[in-house]
């Protein structure tokens, strides 16, 4: 068997507003769309709302997992994202499911980095 490096984006966004990132409701209707969209394999989550504002999110997945962590009160969101090219190449998937989440909280990014392992 021949081992495919997966492709593992980490990343720090600053939403245009804050709303989106106060709690996990629209953030989780989107990644079970993007889950079914890209026939992806959900085995567990746990979504968490802090008080009085902000959430976190792990999504663990048979190809690996996404994960977010948000801070409103400085208007900022971390993104990790991992999906493994076991049985298939992920490495576009990554991408897009980054490019739909700064969609989705209309977002622009600090930092990124995107590791080959």
């Amino acid at each position: 068997m021949t081992y495919l490096p997966g492709t593992h984006l980490v990343a720090t966004i600053k939403p245009a507003g804050a709303a989106l990132i106060n709690d996990y409701g629209a953030f989780r209707e989107k990644i079970n769309q993007l889950i079914r969209q890209f026939s992806l394999n959900k085995l567990g989550e746990v979504y968490h709302n802090f008080q009085p504002a902000g959430f976190t999110a792990v999504i663990c997945l048979s190809e690996s997992h996404i994960s977010i962590h948000t801070w409103p009160e400085h208007s900022l969101a971390n993104l990790d994202i991992y999906l493994s090219n076991y049985q298939r190449s992920n490495d576009n998937t990554v991408v897009s499911i980054f490019e739909e989440i700064l969609q989705l909280f209309d977002a622009s990014v600090l930092h990124q980095q995107c590791i080959c392992r």
